[in-house]
């Protein structure tokens, strides 16, 4: 039945062509006579593998092999400079060679869902062109900070994996809109991802977050998914300590921060010659209270941010956002909305 298909298929020069749902385990070697074909679909099958005469389909855009036996990503496909988009849902892959992103740099859409997939590689990178990355029901451990280099991607999918941290570069994705994290293991997101301008999908369900992070309520989500999470209560707690003793290194770097906020500082211009320090230096945060800048003594605590009043989404539920003070006595305070975190 295959190879009678594949015959009528050659004489309308198809452009399409679907095996999907025959129950075969092997490909008919004929099809790589359909040299014009721009979309090929083999899922729901039982493949293991693919020819390597495949490789004549050099105009192919797009590939389906979901729901298949697949242990590996067919050697084939690097010989496929063509591909926009690939689906390899459904099967039983557990590594990505680091040599075929490289060959796939076409790519805009990468779907491997449902796979056993562990690790990542850093050649990610080479998917230059890719929009949108899933890679739900893995067992995904580390997302390596190279995918801060998929620049043009739009849409991220890691829902159902073992994560227990993301990478800080996440937060410079310039296009992503919608990031799906939930059902994973994270304890907190990345300081910054208020730097994802365009993010409008955010769902970071069912992990263990205890609070956001600070300047959180800056991102603009239209749809925001967060239940299932261990998120700190309102509790206040009230400080007996005054203030706090800093040590000489905390002391110098609140100064120097302090006096780089001149224009005209000369530490300013000094910090140009030395480079170690300024990047030392650029790690420091801001009290929310006095805006005085610190290096690595700051106190813990939370606001509680309204979803519907401060960041105009349609829930009425209160989160949690991380705030930095930079001492006790901005903390001891009247009149601020700060609570001390009792226990995270």
């Amino acid at each position: 039945m295959a190879n009678n298909l594949v015959i009528r298929a050659l004489r309308g020069n198809a452009k399409s062509f679907s095996l999907s749902s025959k129950n075969i385990n092997q490909i008919p070697s004929t099809v790589a006579n359909l040299t014009s074909l721009l979309k090929l679909q083999l899922n729901n099958n039982c493949l293991s593998t693919l020819p390597i005469e495949l490789q004549s389909l050099c105009q192919l855009t797009e590939l389906n092999l979901g729901n298949n036996l697949l242990e590996e990503i067919p050697p084939v496909l690097r010989y496929l400079p063509s591909l926009r988009k690939l689906y390899v849902f459904g099967n039983q892959i557990e590594n990505l060679p680091e040599d075929i992103f490289g060959a796939l740099s076409k790519l805009v859409l990468l779907n491997l869902n449902h796979n056993k997939i562990r690790v990542l590689p850093p050649e990610i990178k080479g998917l230059t062109h890719l929009e949108i990355l899933s890679l739900t029901h893995n067992q995904l451990e580390v997302i390596p900070a190279e995918i801060a280099l998929l620049n043009k991607l739009t849409e991220l999918n890691l829902t159902n994996n073992n994560l227990v941290t993301l990478p800080p570069q996440l937060c410079f994705l310039p296009q992503l809109s919608k990031l799906y994290i939930a059902r994973n293991y994270l304890k907190e997101l990345p300081e910054g991802i208020f730097r994802l301008s365009k993010l409008k999908v955010l769902d970071v369900a069912g992990n263990c977050l205890t609070m956001f992070p600070v300047d959180f309520h800056l991102v603009r989500v239209e749809e925001l998914y967060c239940e299932g999470n261990a998120f700190v209560q309102h509790k206040l707690v009230e400080s007996i300590q005054e203030t706090e003793v800093l040590s000489l290194k905390e002391q110098a770097a609140r100064l120097i921060l302090m006096e780089c906020r001149r224009e005209r500082s000369v530490l300013r211009r000094a910090l140009a010659l030395h480079p170690a320090v300024a990047d030392a230096l650029s790690l420091a945060g801001r009290c929310a209270l006095c805006s005085q800048a610190f290096l690595t003594t700051w106190l813990e605590c939370v606001r509680f941010v309204n979803l519907r009043k401060d960041m105009k989404l349609r829930s009425s539920q209160s989160v949690p956002v991380r705030v930095q003070l930079c001492s006790y006595s901005c903390f001891n305070q009247s009149g601020h909305m700060y609570y001390g975190v009792a226990s995270v």
